[in-house]
This record gives structure tokens, sequence and C-alpha cells, in this order.
């Protein structure tokens, strides 16, 4: 085993940088440059820290995590791959670093431990005789590795279908909560229109911006939400923003252009308070500036209130020379969303029809007389007319 070589090899690394700043391959070029230079008990420091950190990351062995690593690498070259164009200078220097990476993760543990008992006095045998293993082997290859990007793409949004926007940061969301289509209720019209949009930007259409507004409880958010489990949308990725971080969106938007998947940005119960400071970002979002939103991005919104912005009476009735032309400003925003979806409660006849449905499915045997009693007095104190509140009053049997 040539440490030097080895560590030379990877000091070399160009087209997949990313990959050495993260802490599996910092401890093991701690391991590799300790081995190198004499460093007996630095090496074993970082024998055990890249033990540990494996672990940590949920990975049997340095070859395992360097395969997932180099697979959801988000560096040119399988950016390059992805889009299907050719540069072969990054091609070859794509190439050298795999190898160096797999010469790696075909260092077998015991000539780890083995080399560093050279470096190392006697009092320290025992302990790098008891020491933990990670498994062996290398399950990559250049050629594997460029195939998936082609087909399944590269990079966190390859990886992953939900995001939450956060503080400026983009956090992966590996289960997201999505209801199938089988668990909505009612409201199929509206549904339909959300998703006729939405496979438009399937389609590479420039699409309208989206607000579903109406009452709490019908499923708004649920619509959107299920987008991700319809057949065709396996492309389709969700960034779930509030409107307290809004402010780095522009930049996120920018990112995504030129992706090959499709995004929806997704606010979810968007209201704004007078003067508040985001009102003039989301509408830049929305249809301003120089810069036009990029073809593979749409904004989708949920909102209880139909304009956004909260008016009082004041405001109305106050002594502003230009008043009428505030309260068009305030109430503009919402007709920069080309497609508003209205949810409004269901009718008495409707709700007990829902009702009774979810009666069924949830096997209870009242009469139907006394259900529909129980129900309406349920609602009366709970809650409107809504699927949430039919769900919550069969629950509560």
């Amino acid at each position: 085993m040539n440490v030097k070589t080895m560590l030379a090899a990877l000091r070399g690394v160009t087209a997949y940088q990313d990959i050495l700043t993260q802490p599996v391959m910092e401890r093991a070029l701690s391991l590799l440059a300790c081995a190198a230079h004499g460093d007996g008990q630095g090496g074993l420091e970082a024998y055990t820290g890249l033990f540990y950190q494996l672990r940590v990351e949920g990975q049997p062995g340095l070859g395992h995590w360097l395969g997932e690593a180099l697979r959801w690498s988000e560096g040119p070259y399988p950016l390059l791959a992805q889009r299907g164009d050719r540069d072969p200078a990054l091609e070859q220097a794509a190439k050298l670093d795999i190898s160096a990476f797999e010469l790696l993760a075909s260092v077998d543990c015991d000539r780890w431990l083995a080399h560093l008992g050279k470096l190392l006095d006697s009092d320290y045998q025992g302990v790098l005789t008891s020491l933990p293993r990670w498994q062996r082997g290398v399950p990559f290859s250049f050629e594997q590795l460029t195939a998936a990007y082609q087909k399944e793409g590269a990079g966190l949004f390859a990886r992953y279908r939900a995001f939450v926007w956060d503080s400026g940061e983009l956090i992966p969301v590996a289960h997201p909560d999505c209801p199938i289509s089988d668990q909505l209720l009612g409201y199929d019209e509206q549904r339909a229109e959300v998703e006729r949009n939405t496979r438009l930007l399937m389609e590479g259409r420039y699409v309208n911006n989206v607000l579903l507004y109406g009452e709490s409880g019908t499923g708004k958010s649920a619509t959107v939400k299920n987008l991700l489990t319809l057949p065709g949308m396996e492309e389709l990725r969700l960034i779930e923003a509030d409107k307290e971080n809004l402010g780095g969106l522009p930049a996120l938007i920018r990112r995504l252009d030129g992706r090959r998947q499709k995004f929806i940005v997704f606010i979810d119960d968007l209201t704004f308070d007078r003067d508040d400071p985001t009102y003039s970002v989301l509408k830049t979002i929305l249809e301003g500036g120089v810069e036009r939103r990029p073809q593979n991005v749409a904004v989708y919104a949920t909102s209880n209130r139909r304009h956004l912005v909260r008016q009082t009476i004041s405001e109305r009735a106050g002594d502003e020379m230009d008043r009428s032309e505030t309260i068009r400003e305030k109430t503009s925003l919402a007709d920069r969303f080309g497609v508003r979806v209205l949810f409004q409660g269901l009718n008495k006849a409707e709700f007990l029809a829902l009702v009774d449905m979810l009666a069924d499915q949830n096997g209870v045997k009242l009469e139907r007389e006394a259900l529909h009693r129980q129900a309406v007095a349920w609602e009366r104190f709970h809650g409107a007319q809504t699927p949430r509140t039919a769900l919550q009053f069969i629950l509560s049997l």
C-alpha cells in the first residue's frame, strides 16, 4: 500500500472537489496524510474518527459512502452528464478522480492497522487489534455513474422530491407527507384545474402561478402535495417556503433555471399584514423585474383570503387622497396568480354525504338519522362544513 501515491492522487482531484470537503473524506484524507508522514497517533485518531463518521452517516464501508456521494454529487461532471453535454477535458478529469476514489475504497482495514502498527510503539498494539473495521468494496465505476446521471439526473434534485426552504437553506425532505388521491375528499373540479396547470408545466410550457383560496379545512394544501403522487409527475419537485423566508427565494429560483426537473415553489397559508416587507418580494417573484421567472418554475400558494392582504375599516375610510389606489395596490397581488381556484365550504347535503362515506370507510354502525344529527351538532360547535370537520367528527365517534 503506497500511501503517498494514494494521497497524491486524491490531492489531485479536480472534477469532484465537492466530495473532498465532506466529513467522511476529510477524515480519510487525514488518515492518509498521517500515514504518509509517519504520524501514528494522528493516524489512529483519524481512523477512529473515520469509522465513527461512516456510522453516523449510516454506511457500512468507505466504498459504500463514496458510491452514494459520487452518485448524488452536484459537481460539474454529474451536471454535464445529466444535460447530455460533452466536455472531453472534464470527462477525463472525472475518470481520474473516480480511479483515485476506487483505489482508496479498495484498501482493507487490516492494511491500515498494520501500517499504523509500524508507526506506534508496543503500548498501542492491543488497541489496534481490537479496533472495529468497516467493509471493503468498490460498488461504483465511471461508466455506472455516468449512466445514472444521464438516465436519472444528478444532485439533490435527483435524489429528493420535496424540500423546505428555511433561512436561505434548501433542506431535503426524505419522506414528504403527500396524500394519495383516494385520501382527498371532494373538490374534484378544483383539483383537476390545479393538475391541468401542473401537467402543462411538466410538458415544458411556461405556465400560470396558482392561488388556491377559500375556507380552512377544504384540502387546499393537500391538493398541492398530492401532485407528487400522480403518474407522469416523476420529474416534479416541491419546495415549501413560509412567508417569513421569502427574502432569498429569487436567488433560489435563479438556481433552478435550466434544471431538467420542474419545480413548484409552494407557499402555504399566505396572508400579508399592512406594510409587510415580504409583500414586495413575492410581488417581484410572481411577475416583476427584468429577470423573467424560469420556464421550469411556478409558484403555488394557498390562502384563506381572496385578496391575500388584510385590510382594516380605517384603511378603507381613511383620509388618504389616493385611498382607492392604495386599496387596489394591496389587492392586486392575487391578480398576479393567473389561475385562482376557489375552495368553498360544503353545503349541508354535501357535508352529510361526506359524513356517510367516511362512516362507511371507518366502520361506523350508527343509524343514518342519528349520525346526521350528531354530525350537524359537531359542525355547529367545532367548525365549518368542510372535509376536515367531517373527518374529525368521524374520528371522535
